[in-house]
């Protein structure tokens, strides 16, 4: 089978980032060629504000790529990623014009929200949801807390809801949970075109022991992923409790400043994801704090390959992934006490949290290996073409 796959780079690498890419090497490993067509948005400055918001809406430059890369090759499926702000929507048709079945994979509420998160002023917002001109959004300024930057995000979303882009030019949608697949559901997309199909860990990085005697925060360093919550807790158990973070973002120099006043605190960076690995391994708990609503939450099944329980905010699609009791804790969102308590009670608990390490492991071996993920993906592509078909 060829695969064209296209991706939108953000400028932070992320979980987007390193799902697309465990994919593509999937695929090849098991012997389809797979090309990819990816932009990044290191670009973005680069262009200008007006061009780059109706390059968002309409990407001619895109269109043509693609429309010339499926001539030139026998393609059978087009599986979109990611495709803002510089690939726009433009490639649904290019793909469509040539007759190749489509898959598009929800990795975040775009097509819903105009800021993808479902997420403002530090708490989950929908005021858009099923909105068909999302003007809450634009009266906020939710994109990059931009007024005009999200005049652009709106635009797009209503030009292309009202071309039906969403509803006529995707044979499939993926979705990485059940939750978030009903919250498109809810936002008017059609429930027989979205099938789950969730994240994997390949290669399997293999058990860790948990001797380190640290918790261990992985991801982006802003407000959405909860480091607000994470560092009152903190606060609360007065350095009881080492606490590894890894990870960068807007939120870095109040990590920073955290590190230095509370003890047992570090903030390690950016770090490689074999060295994320084998941190995790060794952690006692992964802690993931996230104020809202995650579609997936990739670094709590890295953390279940390594036998590595989770304690989690009880939100959004990280609920559905950690069994409370037995893989892992839940915690009321945006709740520090609540948050230290469940961290207290981890570590008065030793021998029920290493039934949760076993129990952690055989939920990656049950849900989350490549070999599972692989047959589903070939399941869905075949759906798509089947579907795209019957349009002819």
């Amino acid at each position: 089978m060829q695969i064209l796959s296209i991706h939108n780079n953000y400028q932070i690498r992320g979980g987007e980032d390193e799902s697309r890419e465990a994919e593509e090497k999937l695929l090849r490993e098991m012997g389809h060629a797979v090309d990819v067509y990816q932009e990044h948005n290191d670009r973005v400055p680069s262009i200008g504000a007006v061009p780059m918001g109706l390059r968002s809406i309409w990407s001619k430059e895109s269109y043509n790529i693609v429309k010339q890369k499926l001539q030139q090759s026998n393609c059978d499926i087009v599986h979109i990623q990611n495709f803002f702000p510089l690939i726009s929507p433009s490639v649904h048709y290019a793909a469509k014009s040539e007759g190749v079945p489509v898959v598009q994979t929800l990795r975040n509420y775009r097509l819903l929200c105009p800021n993808g998160l479902f997420f403002r002023d530090g708490l989950v917002c929908e005021d858009c949801m099923g909105k068909f001109i999302p003007y809450p959004g634009v009266w906020h300024g939710c994109y990059r807390d931009n007024r005009p930057a999200t005049i652009a995000v709106a635009t797009m979303l209503t030009v292309h809801r009202a071309m039906r882009t969403w509803l006529e030019m995707v044979d499939v949608y993926i979705s990485l949970t059940e939750f978030a697949r009903q919250k498109f559901i809810a936002g008017g997309f059609p429930a027989e075109k979205i099938v789950v199909k969730p994240n994997f860990v390949h290669p399997d990085p293999g058990v860790g022991n948990g001797s380190g005697g640290y918790a261990l925060f992985v991801g982006r360093l802003s407000v959405e992923k909860g480091l607000d919550t994470l560092l009152a807790a903190w606060n609360y158990l007065e350095g009881k409790v080492p606490l590894k973070i890894i990870g960068e973002g807007p939120l870095a120099d109040q990590v920073v400043e955290s590190a230095k006043r509370l003890p047992n605190v570090e903030w390690l960076g950016r770090k490689p994801i074999t060295e994320v690995h084998k941190l995790m391994g060794e952690a006692m708990f992964l802690v993931f704090p996230s104020k809202w609503y995650e579609t997936f939450g990739r670094v709590a099944v890295e953390a279940f390959a390594k036998g590595t329980p989770v304690i989690a905010a009880n939100i959004g699609a990280i609920a559905e992934l950690v069994d409370a009791g037995r893989t892992g804790l839940l915690f009321s969102p945006g709740n520090p006490e609540d948050l230290a308590t469940k961290v207290q009670w981890a570590m008065t608990h030793q021998e029920l949290l290493a039934q949760m390490r076993q129990e952690a492991r055989n939920e990656f071996e049950s849900k989350y290996t490549a070999q599972q993920n692989y047959y589903r993906m070939m399941e869905i592509y075949e759906l798509a073409a089947n579907r795209s078909l019957l349009k002819i």
